[in-house]
């Protein structure tokens, strides 16, 4: 193999590499090896070489991001051994990983580097039955070998063209120690064929490359049509993704697996496999129905109640996809709850996290509000599972309230369910709370099915930060919304008014739209509405600085008002555009001057019940151009007019068009005689609310001249 001293492996290609991945899964005893080159300039991984499984199966790894929170990535990243000692800490550490492999193995991985160039990483894995620590060995013929790779890698010069972007990894078949002469071939056959029941061969792909007649026949075939064949297609009785699953779990964990499949109509099969690094073998014997279904319950095979691998990564999916939605914490454990109870048989979920020392109840589905309010508010320093949980990082698991009881003496059976899986809720490392599942009956937590459920955990986690992060924002932007907007308009003699403000859903209380009326004198009032571009803390502050703007300018002509305050707002510069009505009032003269800056035109209901469109010269929204002129309009308003302002929120529907919806409104409008403001405000939004679904919020201001 290539080492100091030895020949330049230039020009050949990644063969140079065999030997040298060969010799330490032999030396190690892993049960698969894995070899990663970064390219020069990129940050990215590619898989180039690897051995014990197949290229399927490694394929989701082929490329890996130095940033993705994988083993190898971090390797690389922080130029140091990870060392990943159980199934139960990759479920906590990586959850990708302990999602998609969900299989009983343990992982080195090691930098590939000189003294100042990362090249690639080497990635090793062992069966579950290893040490939890790598011994001293096995440590320094890691660390010789990524060594010997990246002398490797020096001597080979441009050695990205060995990782050419889109290629899939190559597959290397370890050799078997000897080759048996023909007769030894022939008697080992013979005792093979001697055998109760059949028995066949895997390559490292799964498809068959031997099967005993006997084996044939058990499976309903014949040796000529499954060689070279997978099983779980070329049988269609074994289309569950169940065997798929259980040979996958015997490649990647090197160790033997097994299960029990109905050959249709009556014909009960178990099945062995037994892996190592050139493939599996596998078992094949007759069971009776008598004896699957005669079984003493506590020795029957148990019910499948995890998802197959193929059921999980859809449910992963469908999960990550709905928790990018969430926009707050409720988002979050609604969705957590459709997805994980009815997949995993829950019949009750609790999301906590700590908040000031305490464990704090964020959200639950199946339980009592009353049990909820009770354990609200618990101590991080109490003794509970949920508490240890948070505070330790590492998942517990109670099959039965006997089993928690053992382990929290003080537990007292309040919930009435018979099973318990607390699982911590980490995120950028640090443990934020914790989730609970509860069962209504005794349940036993196969491996697998606790690492989809740490795997699982750690997604909603991600989610439960992001989705703090927005509550607190929303908080802070509801608080300055609510500080800002008028919480009563003025009283001004001669004009009977009314406001509404909606969001336009229940978990968006923020918005930039405004609203205001401004009492000048006696026999004069300005009246104003708005909508800043955005939902967030930008534009309701920026909403903020406009209303204070119009009120500064507030008694000059209203294209004088629009134009300073378009002019401030542009000196701001705050990457947000407004849209803005103002209108001016003379109930003296019963005259009204209004201009416009990009906002829906005003409808106007005269004494008579008749209603129009007010058509006012549009200018151009505040904000863009710090010279933009505007222009006003003279109406008179004689006692029984009825001005409407609202924002776009009120009439804007998807898929409808604009004026059809204010034409709508009108006629809402002209209908509604007779009705006070305050009921004629709860009128006309209820209409729009139940029209069609708003994807804007609502703000409507009603000014009634007497």
């Amino acid at each position: 193999m290539p080492g100091p001293g030895a020949a330049s492996p230039k020009g050949l290609g990644q063969q140079w590499l065999d030997p040298v991945l060969a010799k330490i899964v032999r030396e190690t005893e892993a049960s698969v090896g894995m070899v990663y080159l970064l390219p020069p300039g990129q940050d990215a991984l590619r898989l180039v070489l690897v051995t014990g499984i197949s290229g399927e199966i490694a394929a989701p790894w082929a490329r890996v991001s130095l940033s993705d929170p994988i083993p190898v990535a971090d390797a690389v990243r922080e130029r140091r051994l990870v060392w990943v000692g159980s199934q139960e800490e990759i479920a906590h550490r990586y959850p990708r990983v302990g999602l998609v492999l969900p299989y009983d193995f343990v992982l080195a991985a090691s930098p590939v580097a000189t003294s100042d160039t990362a090249l690639g990483g080497l990635v090793l894995l062992w069966p579950g039955f290893h040490s939890p620590e790598l011994s001293a060995q096995e440590r320094e013929a890691v660390r010789e070998c990524s060594t010997r790779i990246a002398s490797g890698l020096e001597r080979a010069g441009d050695y990205g063209r060995l990782a050419p972007d889109g290629a899939r990894p190559r597959v290397l078949v370890q050799p078997r120690g000897r080759v048996p002469g023909p007769a030894e071939a022939m008697a080992g056959a013979e005792f093979i064929d001697r055998l109760p029941g059949g028995s066949c061969s895997l390559d490292l792909e799964g498809r068959i490359t031997f099967i005993t007649a006997t084996g044939a026949d058990l499976v309903g075939g014949s040796p000529s049509e499954l060689v070279g064949s997978l099983p779980w297609e070329a049988l269609p009785w074994l289309d569950d993704p169940v065997f798929e699953d259980r040979y996958r779990a015997a490649a990647v964990s090197g160790r033997s697996t097994s299960f029990t499949a109905l050959r249709p109509p009556d014909r009960w099969l178990a099945f062995r496999l037994y892996p190592d690094a050139s493939g599996i073998s596998v078992r094949i014997t007759p069971v009776s129905a008598d004896h699957v279904v005669g079984l003493p319950k506590a020795e029957r095979p148990p019910p499948r109640t995890v998802p197959s691998r193929a059921a999980t990564l859809y449910h992963l999916m469908h999960l990550a996809a709905t928790l990018t939605e969430a926009v707050g914490v409720q988002d979050v454990v609604a969705q957590a709850a459709d997805q994980l109870m009815p997949v995993f048989g829950a019949q009750a979920l609790a999301l906590m996290t700590a908040e000031e020392g305490r464990l704090r109840i964020r959200g639950f589905r199946g339980y009592d509000p009353e049990l909820m309010a009770r354990f609200d508010g618990a101590p991080l320093s109490s003794d509970t599972p949920a508490v240890k949980v948070l505070n330790t990082g590492v998942p517990n698991f109670f099959a039965t309230f006997a089993e928690l009881r053992q382990a929290y003496p003080p537990a007292v059976l309040q919930d009435n369910m018979g099973a318990w899986a607390f699982l911590p809720l980490i995120a950028s490392g640090d443990s934020i709370g914790s989730l609970l599942l509860a069962y209504d009956r005794p349940h036993t937590f196969a491996p697998a099915e606790r690492t989809i459920l740490v795997s699982l955990a750690g997604l909603i986690a991600q989610a439960v930060d992001r989705a703090r992060l927005y509550d607190a924002e929303h908080q802070l932007a509801q608080s300055l919304q609510g500080a800002l907007l008028p919480h009563t308009l003025p009283g001004v003699p001669g004009l009977e008014v009314a406001a509404r403000y909606l969001p336009a859903v229940s978990h968006m209380a923020i918005g930039g739209d405004f609203y205001d009326l401004i009492r000048l004198d006696d026999t004069t009032a300005a009246v104003t509405i708005g909508d800043v571009q955005g939902h967030n803390v930008n534009a309701a502050a920026l909403m903020g600085q406009v209303r204070t703007a119009v009120h500064a300018t507030a008694g000059a002509p209203p294209e004088e008002v629009l134009a300073r305050t378009n002019r401030l707002l542009t000196d701001l510069n705050p990457g947000l555009f407004t849209s803005c009505l103002y209108a001016h009032l003379d109930l003296a003269r019963r005259r009204a001057h209004l201009a416009t800056a990009g906002h829906p035109p005003p409808l106007l209901r005269h004494p008579d019940g008749r209603t129009q469109v007010l058509d006012l010269t549009p200018g151009l929204l505040l904000g863009i151009d710090p010279g933009a002129a505007y222009v006003s309009a003279e109406i008179p308003v004689p006692p029984g007019t009825l001005l409407a302002l609202y924002t776009d929120g009120l009439v804007e529907t998807p898929g409808v068009d604009l004026d059809e919806s204010t034409a709508d409104l009108m006629e809402q409008l002209s209908q509604a005689r007779g009705q006070d403001m305050e009921t004629l405000a709860d009128t006309l939004v209820r209409y729009a609310k139940q029209s069609a679904p708003r994807i804007d919020d609502i703000a409507l201001l009603l000014i009634n001249a007497q």
